[in-house]
């Protein structure tokens, strides 16, 4: 089939000089047959065959030369340096050298755009790693004075440092996952993990973040296993949490957040849901709160929304092979499922 669509894209290229050939045998058999009628039969056979010969071996020439022509352009269009350029005007006609000639500069003034901002992006996302891994040091410091000190102040500003300083590692962290989103290597170590046990000591390290906003914590359904990363589950976690502590009405009596675990041991894959009672999302928002950058019709009202926090989880999620799904109405709080492949021991 390939080769006849070749025959065929060749006849229909060049079907103008094998219409003028298939005219010009016409008036030749024509002054044949006035000539020479006794032998007429014969002259139309050769002339056929004569015919048929000269289509053919320019047709067999005409896709051999294309065949080499591809090639050349091929390698043209994936290097188009000078080199690949003048290769490519050797086997093609010499009408088209112009145009070859053409878009190869232009094709290497925008590969030399495209090297300078790629060098470019890669200074910016090694300038962020470094800013934010310096971050961390006044971070721990904080953290060093805080333990040291904590006799020095009260329980309630101690309290108040502990969350604004959570709260900024948050940020720091965000900052770093987003850096590493197209990183062409990333690092993740796939091992067991005890579900409900590993969100109990995420809980634990962000204890003062939900302390300053009020929250009770649940647990529901049994301890299950999973297969993941211990980093980009606990960022997805903490991200989560974080999400929930963030739109949480200020007047709330309540707050609310519940760790749920489904999971059917011939089923192929865990359910694992955490749930708040905030002020939910309304129903047409709810597709789109893992894009980049959607706050929704509440974002304008609080000005922590930023619409990347449930992007990055997004993004870690896809990563680890985790199914996201989201459920909420207005006034009913978030539920937001994260379902796990049961990997078989």
């Amino acid at each position: 089939m390939r080769w006849i669509k070749r025959i065929d894209d060749c006849l229909h290229a060049y079907k103008l000089w094998f219409l003028i050939l298939m005219v010009t045998n016409l008036l030749f058999i024509f002054f044949a047959w006035l000539a020479y009628p006794e032998t007429f039969k014969v002259l139309v056979g050769l002339m056929i065959v004569f015919t048929l010969a000269m289509i053919t071996l320019p047709v067999f020439l005409v896709m051999r030369q294309q065949k080499i022509i591809e090639a050349a352009f091929e390698d043209f269009l994936l290097e188009p340096n000078e080199v690949n350029e003048e290769r490519l005007c050797r086997v093609s006609p010499k009408t088209h050298w112009s145009f070859i000639r053409k878009t190869g500069s232009v094709l290497r003034s925008y590969q030399e755009e495209r090297n300078e901002q790629a060098m470019e992006l890669a200074d910016y996302e090694n300038y962020i790693e470094g800013w934010v891994h310096e971050m961390k040091k006044p971070l721990s410091l904080m953290t060093l004075v805080l333990d040291n000190r904590r006799d020095e102040m009260s329980l309630l500003v101690r309290r108040r440092m502990l969350h604004v300083r959570d709260q900024m590692l948050g940020d720091v962290e965000r900052i770093l996952y987003f850096a590493r989103l197209g990183a062409a290597h990333k690092d993740y170590m796939f091992e067991p993990i005890h579900l409900l046990a590993f969100c109990k000591q995420i809980i634990e390290n962000h204890q003062t973040l939900l302390d300053e906003s009020g929250f009770q914590i649940q647990f529901s359904g049994e301890e299950v296993e999973i297969f993941s990363d211990r980093k980009g589950l606990a960022f997805i976690v903490e991200q989560i949490i974080a999400n929930s502590t963030k739109h949480m009405e200020k007047n709330q009596a309540r707050p609310l957040l519940l760790f749920e675990t489904v999971y059917d041991k011939g089923s192929d894959y865990i359910m694992f849901t955490i749930r708040d009672n905030g002020p939910g999302v309304s129903e047409e928002d709810v597709p789109f709160i893992f894009d980049k950058g959607f706050t929704g019709r509440r974002g304008s009202y609080t000005k922590e929304a930023t619409g990347m926090g449930l992007f990055l989880v997004s993004r870690m999620a896809y990563d680890l092979a985790i199914q996201l799904e989201a459920k909420s109405e207005l006034g009913s709080g978030l539920a937001i499922s994260l379902q796990f492949p049961n990997v078989k021991k």
